[in-house]
């Protein structure tokens, strides 16, 4: 059981390592990353009862009419995407959009990243221990980082919106609508099995990872708390 649920966590915290390492010029403090994280993990509940809703009207209403494909894209970007992202971009506009320690771009990757690493924590012990070992360490480099990057996603946006009073309406949408693409391309792939988009799926996954590194890497260098930009505190 120790093992199942050192490889359920161990993902999780080495990317949510990364991410609080890479904000080296004002870090967050600890509490508010708990604070994410444990929010991140409770809006699991919701999630799952929304999930089972849209499932079962889905059901009832189109599941004899629509093909294999359109039952795929239904539970990839209805389901799964619009229900997780959603409730995350909820979580980080009511509890953190706002607060006081929100005062560069970078934070809107910190705070959005780690409200998604808690709704993956959670979810990945569920799957692990369920599953076994080979399921965690798939889901290591696939799922937890998904999740991620979703989140990186999502925060980059808010940061501009945050940060920049031009085009805020239009960040707002996007820290919404980016991760919601993502994360239903990213589980239609797999649930469409359809061995020509199964093809896409790794450079998929890789291309994910380059847009999450260079976003972080604009945000970081752009810092307002970066010595190279203090004459200008909104950059």
């Amino acid at each position: 059981m120790m093992t199942l649920l050192f490889i359920a966590l161990a993902p999780i915290l080495i990317i949510g390592f990364y991410i609080f390492k890479r904000d080296k010029h004002e870090p967050e403090p600890v509490g508010m990353l708990f604070r994410a994280l444990l929010i991140g993990g409770l809006i699991v509940i919701p999630i799952l009862f929304l999930e089972y809703a849209l499932d079962d009207y889905w059901t009832a209403k189109f599941s004899a009419t629509v093909g294999k494909m359109g039952s795929a894209a239904y539970e990839a970007f209805v389901v799964a995407s619009f229900s997780e992202e959603g409730f995350k971009y909820l979580a980080v506009m009511l509890f953190f959009f706002r607060n006081k320690n929100f005062n560069e771009k970078f934070d809107g990757i910190v705070y959005a990243a780690f409200v998604s690493l808690g709704f993956a924590l959670v979810e990945n012990v569920l799957y692990v221990f369920q599953n076994g070992m080979p399921t965690g360490y798939l889901r290591a480099f696939t799922a937890v980082p998904l999740h991620a990057i979703a989140g990186i996603s999502m925060g980059y946006f808010l940061g501009f919106a945050k940060m920049n009073a031009h085009k805020k309406s239009l960040n707002l949408l996007a820290a919404f609508v980016i991760p919601f693409l993502l994360h239903g391309f990213y589980d239609f792939i797999l649930m469409s099995e359809n061995e020509l988009l199964l093809l896409l799926f790794i450079p998929y996954l890789v291309g994910m990872f380059i847009i999450g590194f260079r976003k972080m890497r604009r945000h970081s260098n752009s810092s307002r708390f970066n010595p190279k930009n203090r004459t200008d505190i909104y950059s």
